[in-house]
């Protein structure tokens, strides 16, 4: 089995969630939560053994009483087959291997068990990305490694079947939160512990004229009539059931007993001939 790339340095990650737990800006995580709670209000099952994997346990201190939650550690402390439920609380996105993240999720579940992972997609701080990367080429002449690679919805749905998660959903919720500048956001982000933990990152400071530049190119290409900016988080959300023999299966290929035209009440008319 192929090793998967370290794209993030975990000490660097850790180390920025403990200086954010100083003062943690969780107003997003709270919203998330509460966006995971509707959608299993929609679901017609009681579950009575949660788990919560996530890096920040006083949001869901309240939200689930009585659930296990467990750091989104590489290796997830979770047992085999103890969970009716397990929810993936918006850290898949720093996962070295985030199908292997989900695989240990499977194997927590029971049989017909339901996962529910949030993490941020690939729109995500678009707007910031686009100001920073144009501001450090004028400035420096070439970009760094400065914001996480996110996937994109269309390939992260199928990150649940490469797990071995049956009936795989993945939708997007986006978040657009307002800013008096591109500072305010960057202190918002980093007592959020969402600063760069990439491991190929520039280890030395950003130069300020960078800084300086980015700030201008934002509030010119980004800012509102009231004089603020907007900021993009896209929150997406997959869903999945752990395998179960009373779930919905499909049919095979030709195997159906009854013809389409026949439950639809209709006349097949043959196609006309080419006359090649």
């Amino acid at each position: 089995m192929q090793t998967p790339p370290i794209i993030f340095d975990r000490q660097a990650l850790t180390r920025n969630r403990a200086r954010a737990a100083r003062a943690p800006v969780t107003f997003l995580r709270e919203a998330v939560a509460v966006e995971v709670q509707e959608r299993l209000n929609e679901v017609n099952r009681r579950f009575t053994a949660p788990a919560v994997v996530t890096g920040w346990p006083s949001v869901w201190a309240g939200v689930m009483p009585g659930a296990r939650v467990v750091a989104d550690d590489e290796v997830l402390a979770l047992a085999l087959g103890k969970h009716d439920l397990v929810i993936h609380d918006l850290s898949l996105h720093w996962a070295n291997d985030p199908v292997g993240q989900l695989v240990q999720c499977r194997h927590a579940l029971r049989p017909d068990g339901l996962l529910i992972a949030t993490l941020f997609g690939g729109q995500t701080l678009a707007e910031l990305r686009a100001a920073l990367a144009e501001a450090e080429v004028q400035v420096s002449g070439g970009l760094s490694p400065r914001v996480a690679p996110m996937g994109e919805i269309r390939d992260l749905g199928g990150l649940l079947q490469r797990a071995g998660l049956n009936l795989p959903v993945a939708d997007g919720v986006p978040y657009d939160v307002t800013y008096a500048d591109a500072f305010d956001l960057m202190r918002d982000l980093r007592w959020m512990g969402e600063t760069n933990a990439l491991q190929g990152r520039l280890r030395r400071p950003t130069k300020a004229a960078v800084i300086a530049l980015m700030s201008q190119i934002y509030a010119d290409r980004f800012g509102r009539p009231d004089g603020r900016i907007t900021a993009t988080f896209d929150v997406i959300v997959l869903t999945g059931w752990a395998p179960a023999p009373t779930q919905p299966q499909p049919l095979r290929p030709g195997s159906a007993t009854h013809r389409l035209a026949d439950a639809l009440r209709v006349i097949e008319t043959p196609p006309e001939p080419s006359g090649d």
